[in-house]
Formats: structure tokens, C-alpha cells, sequence
């Protein structure tokens, strides 16, 4: 099979999952990274294997065809924008960008220059989400009507050692959190059609409890609450709940209700995990079928076994890329989810329903034998 060779700009904490779990996959070779820091670059070369470069150089690299723009989401918009002008496809890591502006000029930027553009969160195509689509696909819940959604902790402060960036404009747990669960909406039941919401911060500061800035206050200046309505296009109702300002709670994280049956569907912040249906007469697990993406392959911090298959969406692009195919994680359901979160703010301050100027199909399903093809 045909490669592409793959650079990465931005060597921080999330670039070691990309390096680490490239070489599960068919079609790509991570050989190059950069960052603004040379020694973060440098460091991180030296622990996989592969060669630092300014951003410049990997920009200019012959050997790259792909580049993850892997930098924070306030500069992902610009970073993408010079990886195509380089003549190189894009994959970056969520939020695609900060704006429905961003993702239309990126859109325009890559058609000119025959260029793909793609985007995390790959976690849909993982062995559980796959799963329920498979269900609803089959029509075992009937048409989905409505729903709950729920992602809701004390926040980031207390293990990231950075963690300024997350109650800043960009994000906040809509923007940081909000991509895994309304893209995994999107390809179990199609398109957003329009949102309305309330917004607001449970306080003004946050105190980092951990590292070598331990006791630093930081302060809040991006909602950490968010109640959302989200209408679908096919007449679903689904109701939203992102917080970074609750201790503890009993909601599940995605629960879909069809005129036929519920469908509880595991945290789409990770590939694994049990899918139930349920039915007047009870509830039961959805028994598996041998996908390779919910299979776990990883210990979490825990030490409990996990599936983790992140570089999923990328390899699907590269191969798409060589077969002249779509690819799954794409700009257009990106740009589309981002349309979703910003709306969601903007209807949180205006008070206002806002209605979608865009939107996607479902993503193509990912049969475990589409699955097995993506792995080395």
C-alpha cells in the first residue's frame, strides 16, 4: 500500500498519542515534527524516532504530504491556512477552527488548491459509536425523537499543568468537549438544523491544583455552564448539557430516544464502551460484532484496559487521499460542528434561537472490515 509521509506542528501534551499510535495504521508515517519551542521539537523527535524541524522547514518538507496542526485551538485557523498555502493537506485536532468565517475561508483555500482538509475528533469511528450507528441504522430504535447529552466535571485546573487556555475565548466545554459529543450526534442522526441555549460561569477564577504552578489563580473568561436545545434535521430534539462546574452527577452521557426503543450510547470522548437498548419490556447490551476500533489496546491512568485508536480519522484521510474517495473526518462535518458549538454560545448570550446556515451528511459508516483495512 501507498504512504504518506506526515509532519506535526505542535509538540504538546497531545502530540505524543498522535506519535505513539501512527504505527497501528495503514497509509501513514510520521517523520517529522516542529513547534515554536525547538527543544520541545527536539525532545519529542528524539522520543519516537523522528526529525525536528522549524515549522518552516517541515512546512517545506518534500517527504511530508500531511500535516496535523496540533497547536492550541486560538492558533489552529492560521496554522491550517499556511499548511495548505505549502501545498500540503491538513488534519488538525478539534475545534477545526474558532468560526463558521474560518471554516468557509479554509474550505475555499483547499478547493482552489486541490488540497483535503480534516479534522479530530475521530472517536465516532471507534468500535461503540460504530455499534450504535449500525443499530439506529438498522431501524431498531425506530426514528430518533429526542435525547440527553451530558459531559459535566470540576473542570481541567486540577490535572493539566497549563490549563489557561481552556477557560479562555476558544475554549470552555463547549468548544473543548462539545466536538466529540455533537460530531458523534451528527453521524448517528444526521445534521443540526438549529440550537438555543443559556450560558454562564459558575466563577471568575480557577486555581490550579497541580504541577509547578500549584496555587496559581488563573482567571475565567469563556462560559463554563452551557444549557443547550439542539433541533436535528430529521425533527430530533436533543437537550445539552456541558459543564465545568459540577462536583459530582448521575446523568449518562448520551441517551437517545426512538419511537421504538432507547439507545444508551458510552462516552464519545473515547472509542469503547457498552451500547444498551432499551424497551418497554427491559434493557440489554448490544451485542458486539468484532470491530477492531473497540478492542482495548491501552492501559488508562487508572490502569484499567482501554480502546484508544486516535490517528483513526487521520489514516482514513490519507487513504481516502490515494483511492480518491471521501474521507470520514471531514471539513465539512468539521466546519459544521463548529457552526453547532459557536451558535451554541452566541444563542446563550443573545437569549435567541440561531438557526444553521450549513450543513453535512452522515459521515460513511465504519464496518469492521472497513476498520481492519485502515490498520497495519
Amino acid at each position: 500500500m501507498s504512504t504518506l509521509g506526515v509532519g506535526v506542528i505542535g509538540c504538546g501534551n497531545i502530540s505524543a498519542a498522535y506519535m505513539k499510535l501512527a504505527p497501528l495504521f495503514n497509509g501513514i508515517e510520521m517523520r517529522a515534527c516542529a513547534d515554536l519551542s525547538a527543544d520541545a521539537a527536539k525532545a519529542r523527535a528524539e522520543e519516537f524516532g523522528l526529525r525536528a524541524e522549524s515549522v518552516d522547514g517541515l512546512l517545506a518538507a518534500e517527504d511530508i504530504g500531511i500535516i496535523v496542526n496540533l497547536t492550541v485551538p486560538a492558533a489552529h485557523y492560521a496554522v491550517s491556512k499556511r499548511i495548505l498555502e505549502a501545498g500540503k493537506h491538513s488534519y488538525s485536532e478539534k475545534p477545526f477552527v474558532l468560526s463558521l468565517e474560518e471554516g468557509e475561508s479554509l474550505r475555499k483555500l483547499a478547493a482552489e488548491k486541490g488540497l483535503r482538509v480534516g479534522s479530530a475528533p475521530d472517536t465516532f469511528m471507534g468500535g461503540a459509536h460504530q455499534l450504535a450507528r449500525a443499530v439506529l441504522d438498522e431501524g431498531c430504535t425506530g426514528r430518533i425523537t429526542g435525547g440527553t447529552c451530558h459531559v459535566m466535571s470540576f473542570g481541567m485546573e486540577h490535572w493539566h499543568p497549563n490549563p489557561d487556555f481552556f477557560f479562555q475565548p476558544g475554549g470552555g466545554p463547549i468548544l473543548d468537549l462539545g466536538p466529540y459529543y455533537i460530531t458523534n450526534l451528527v453521524q448517528l442522526i444526521g445534521p443540526v438544523k438549529a440550537v438555543a441555549a443559556m450560558t454562564g460561569k459558575g466563577r471568575e477564577t480557577r486555581t490550579i491544583s497541580n504541577g509547578p504552578r500549584n496555587g496559581e489563580e488563573i482567571p475565567v473568561d469563556t462560559p463554563t455552564t452551557v444549557q443547550a436545545l439542539l433541533e436535528f434535521e430529521n425533527g430530533a430534539i436533543i437537550n445539552f448539557g456541558a459543564s465545568w462546574d459540577v462536583k459530582a452527577h448521575r446523568h449518562k452521557n448520551m441517551e437517545l430516544y426512538g419511537q421504538d426503543a432507547s439507545l444508551y450510547v458510552p462516552d464519545p470522548n473515547f472509542f469503547g464502551g457498552e451500547v444498551l437498548l432499551a424497551t418497554p419490556e427491559g434493557e440489554s447490551a448490544v451485542p458486539e460484532r468484532g470491530h477492531p476500533f473497540g478492542v482495548a489496546n491501552i492501559e488508562d491512568g487508572r490502569g484499567n484496559p482501554q480502546a484508544n485508536y486516535r490517528c483513526a480519522g487521520l489514516a482514513d484521510m490519507a487513504q481516502a487521499i490515494l483511492a480518491g474517495r471521501p474521507h470520514r473526518c471531514s471539513q465539512e462535518l468539521a466546519t459544521h460542528v463548529v457552526e453547532v458549538m459557536t451558535a451554541i454560545l452566541q444563542a446563550g448570550e443573545d437569549r435567541a434561537w440561531v438557526t444553521m446556515q450549513t450543513t453535512c451528511a452522515r459521515p460513511e459508516a465504519l464496518s469492521p472490515e472497513d476498520a481492519q483495512a485502515l490498520l497495519a
